[in-house]
């Protein structure tokens, strides 16, 4: 690994894959963090009925667990994807991610992890920009940092210039996928002296030691 080695990591929120990816991403923003970039593709920013894909998702969070036992508990099954009226959609997610990385860039990550936490285990509603809100003044606490959760709040449903700041990262991350012809997420893209490369998805949900390795063995 070079000096200028940099991480670009394409993802949603609510993203069942990256949830897979957690451990790989967790353990590459402890060692790695400095180098780290994370880039929203806003493939679940447009809301839809929850109720319209809660088959396909129980099917696909199935596949997950036993590929890498993360959990996904009851409480989210029954109380988030068979909620009556529920709405699927990482905006509230997304806005909150580049909103707290103006704070820290060192907070998204960890923001990222405690969100997918408190949806597939906690069985929060993260679809819900109060419950996103709440996630966020928690990530910020534990590293001793101050938000205002109302005001917070306010600025993930109603801050034009939020808007355009996580329009303008959605946008780079799909010129980042066309330019490497890159389908589906997440995606780990190392860039280095000899160029662009994408890892391969397997290693990201083998965990943190797996990715490292894959990182190392094209250093």
């Amino acid at each position: 690994m070079t000096p200028n080695t940099r991480f670009t990591y394409l993802f949603d929120p609510l993203c069942g894959w990256c949830y897979a990816a957690a451990p790989a991403l967790k353990r590459l923003a402890e060692t790695h963090g400095d180098r780290l970039r994370l880039m929203p593709t806003g493939l679940f920013v447009d809301p839809r009925p929850v109720a319209a894909i809660a088959d396909h998702a129980r099917k696909n969070d199935g596949r997950i667990e036993a590929l890498t036992g993360q959990p996904f508990t009851d409480a989210y099954h029954q109380g988030i994807m068979r909620a009556r009226g529920g709405v699927f959609s990482s905006q509230a997610l997304t806005r909150a991610l580049v909103a707290i990385g103006s704070i820290d860039p060192a907070l998204e990550p960890r923001f990222l992890h405690a969100a997918q936490t408190a949806r597939y285990v906690e069985g929060r509603d993260t679809s819900r920009s109060e419950v996103v809100a709440g996630v966020a003044v928690e990530v910020a606490q534990a590293t001793g940092k101050e938000i205002d959760e109302a005001a917070f709040r306010v600025k993930i449903t109603d801050d034009p210039a939020l808007d355009i700041e996580t329009d303008r990262r959605i946008a780079e991350g799909k010129k980042v996928m066309a330019a490497l012809g890159l389908q589906g997420i997440p995606q780990l893209i190392v860039t280095d002296d000899r160029g662009v490369r994408a890892v391969d998805s397997q290693a990201l949900y083998a965990g943190g030691a797996a990715v490292l390795a894959a990182i190392w063995e094209r250093a």
